[in-house]
């Protein structure tokens, strides 16, 4: 992936996420709750992956990925309609565990937000993410809104410094510093190549082998899901069991 091409068709790469229609499933048998380990919820139980960060029993016999774009509208739509029964009904109950993995669907765009949202520890990355859909219409807005002569800058800046003068334009260090994030650490984490090179590898090699064609995939234990909208991810997660 060229860090930089998506700069130039930027406005129409903010719509261009998953485009799938719904998708049946056959009812599972229910599966029971399990307790957290005692003073922790598992919402409370979150570690690194090799692809992400997953949340809930790690023994939970339903297991959901999402592979998303922090910019994707669509998966801002369904964090903000889902997110909440997510976290809250299905894998505090332990019958589910979520795991989510980047993808950069626009490219360098989608680079400040997955940095920074990165830039936490693992306790306050889904709190993090559920914030940044939140408010990812005014991130898109500043992006849509950049001057002709940012655009023209950003086309001959070192990678660094045009994921941060994105960033800016987003509004995301202030997001950023608003939680918490001293500002130099902020910086500091838009600047990491290892984690620019990690997405970018990520993003490429999830779309060369036909993991994920559009955000946001839902991925519901090892099989691809057709649904993308909250309410047939819902009805998807019950049928297995939850």
């Amino acid at each position: 992936m060229k860090l930089l091409a998506s700069l130039v068709l930027l406005p129409l790469a903010l719509a261009a996420c998953n485009k799938q229609e719904g998708n049946s499933s056959t009812p599972a048998a229910p599966v029971a709750a399990a307790a957290a380990p005692a003073g922790k919820t598992w919402n409370e139980t979150v570690s690194k992956t090799a692809e992400g960060h997953v949340v809930g029993n790690p023994d939970a016999p339903i297991k959901l990925v999402e592979y998303g774009s922090r910019l994707c509208p669509m998966c801002g739509q369904v964090a903000r309609d889902g997110y909440e029964t997510l976290f809250n009904k299905f894998v505090a109950s332990g019958k589910v565990s979520f795991e989510y993995r980047e993808f950069l669907v626009h490219g360098a765009p989608d680079l400040p937000p997955a940095l920074l949202g990165n830039c936490v520890d693992d306790l306050a990355f889904f709190p993090i993410l559920e914030q940044m859909y939140q408010n990812q219409q005014g991130f898109n807005d500043g992006l849509q809104k950049m001057p002709p002569a940012l655009q023209q800058q950003l086309q001959t800046a070192k990678p660094q410094d045009a994921i941060a003068m994105m960033a800016t334009q987003m509004g995301l260090v202030d997001f950023a510093k608003q939680r918490g994030i001293p500002e130099a650490k902020a910086k500091a984490c838009l600047a990491d190549m290892s984690q620019i090179d990690r997405w970018t590898k990520q993003t490429q090699d999830k779309s060369a082998d036909g993991t994920v064609t559009g955000t946001p995939t839902f991925i519901l234990n090892g099989k691809k899901l057709d649904a993308i909208g909250w309410d047939q991810l819902q009805q998807a997660i019950k049928a297995a069991g939850a």
